[in-house]
C-alpha cells in the first residue's frame, strides 16, 4: 500500500469556503489538486485524519478521489499577492496532502437527491467509526461526479488524537454526534451493512494504512518518544473501535430511530 508523491508546481486558488484555507495547485505530474496545508488549522493532525480515515473509506469500497502526498516548496509564496496565502505556503514547506480535483463535481444535495440505502447505511457507518463530525446538513463533503457520491474532507474525524489521554478507552465511543450526520435518515441498513464493511477492513488494512504517515507527521506534541509508538497506538485504536463497533453501531441507530 502506498501514495504517490507530487510536486507542486503553481498555487491556482485557495478555496475559501475551507476553514484552513486549501487550495487548488497544480503539480509536476501535470495533474490538478486540492491541497490540504500542513501549516493551516489542526496542522498535521488535520492531515493524518485526511489520509488515514479516507484511505478507510477507500479501503471499505466507498469513492474518495485519490490521495497524494505533495512536495511544497516555500518559494511558490514568491508569486502570491495575499500575505495570507504568502505565511500559509511558507509554514507549509514540505511534505502535505492533496486530494484529486474532480472537475465538473457538484456538491451533494440531500434534498435534490436521495442516495441507495446501502450506500447511506454504509457512509453513516463509516463515519461513525472515524468519528467523523463534518459530514453534516449544513456541510456535506461529498461531491457528485460522473452521477456517482465522493466523499472528501476527512481532517475532522479522528479528533481522540488531539489529545491522547485514555485512547483505548475513547475507542468505546458511542459517538453521539452521528445524529447529525446529514445521510442518517436514509440509513436504514445499517445492521446489514455492519459486518460488510468490518470484513473489508482486515487488520492487515488498517496496519496498511496506518503505516503511510509519514515519519514526519509523527511525535510532535503527542505522548510518545518514537514514531513507531505513535503508529502503534492509531492501529490499537482503530483496531479496538472495530472490534466494539456494536457500540457506535448502536448509537446511530438509536440516533435514528428519533429522527425518521
Amino acid at each position: 500500500m502506498s501514495l504517490r508523491t507530487v510536486i507542486a508546481t503553481r498555487y491556482v486558488t485557495p478555496l475559501r469556503e475551507g476553514g484552513s484555507l486549501p487550495a487548488i495547485v497544480e503539480a509536476d505530474d501535470d495533474g490538478v489538486y486540492v491541497l490540504k496545508f500542513r501549516g493551516a488549522g489542526q496542522g498535521v493532525k488535520a492531515l493524518i485524519a485526511e489520509l488515514v480515515a479516507g484511505e478507510i473509506a477507500r479501503a471499505s469500497r466507498l469513492l474518495v478521489p485519490e490521495l497524494v502526498f505533495v512536495e511544497l516548496d516555500p518559494e511558490l509564496a514568491r508569486t502570491e499577492p495575499d500575505p495570507e496565502i504568502q505565511d500559509l505556503i511558507r509554514a507549509s514547506a514540505g511534505l502535505n496532502l492533496a486530494l484529486d480535483y474532480l472537475p465538473g463535481s457538484v456538491t451533494f444535495d440531500p434534498v435534490a437527491k436521495k442516495p441507495e440505502v446501502d450506500l447511506a447505511s454504509s457512509i453513516v457507518w463509516l463515519d461513525a467509526y472515524v468519528t467523523n463530525i463534518d459530514r453534516t446538513a449544513r456541510n456535506t463533503n461529498m461531491l457528485i461526479w460522473h452521477r456517482r457520491l465522493w466523499l472528501i474532507d476527512h481532517g475532522a474525524a479522528l479528533y481522540f488524537h488531539h489529545t491522547w489521554a485514555n485512547y483505548l478507552e475513547r475507542s468505546r465511543s458511542p459517538f453521539s454526534m452521528i445524529k447529525e450526520h446529514v445521510l442518517l435518515r436514509f440509513a436504514s441498513a445499517l445492521p446489514e451493512v455492519n459486518s460488510k464493511m468490518a470484513e473489508r477492513l482486515t487488520p492487515d488494512i488498517i496496519e496498511g494504512i496506518v503505516k503511510l504517515i509519514p515519519d514526519a507527521w509523527l511525535v510532535e506534541g503527542s505522548p510518545f518518544s518514537r514514531s513507531d509508538q505513535h503508529r502503534d497506538a492509531y492501529i490499537e485504536y482503530l483496531l479496538s473501535r472495530l472490534e466494539l463497533r456494536h457500540v457506535f453501531l448502536e448509537e446511530a441507530i438509536r440516533a435514528r430511530s428519533l429522527h425518521v
